[in-house]
C-alpha cells in the first residue's frame, strides 16, 4: 500500500544524529501520518538498505513570541522517526553528485 504524501521529509542534522550515523542509526523528520512499517518501506525503497529498527517520536511545537510585537506563535508539530540500519548498511548523506 503506497500512501498518497511524502513519507520522508528531511534528514535531521545535528551533533548528535552526526555522531549517531558512525554505528548506522539515522534520524528523518516525516510525515505524521506515515507509520512504522510506511517509513520502514520509504527508507528501504530510497536507500536501498536493509532496516533493523524504526522508533518514532511525535514533538509539540514551541510557543514563540515576537519582539516587535505581543504576538505568539507556534513552531510547527513534528514527528521524527529514529531509523537503525542492518550493521552493514550505511546511508550516505553527504555524497557528491
Amino acid at each position: 500500500m503506497s500512501p498518497t504524501y511524502p513519507v520522508l521529509i528531511r534528514p535531521i542534522i545535528s551533533e548528535k544524529t552526526y555522531k549517531q550515523m558512525e554505528t548506522g542509526v539515522y534520524v528523518f523528520v516525516v510525515d505524521p501520518r506515515a507509520t512504522k512499517i510506511q517509513i520502514r518501506e520509504a527508507v528501504e525503497a530510497t536507500f536501498g538498505v536493509n532496516v533493523a529498527k524504526v522508533n518514532t517520536m511525535s514533538r509539540k511545537g514551541k510557543r514563540k513570541r515576537s519582539r516587535s510585537s505581543a504576538v505568539i506563535g507556534r513552531r510547527p508539530d513534528t514527528k521524527r522517526a529514529v531509523v537503525s540500519l542492518a550493521s552493514d548498511d550505511r546511508i550516505d548523506l553527504f555524497e557528491r553528485a
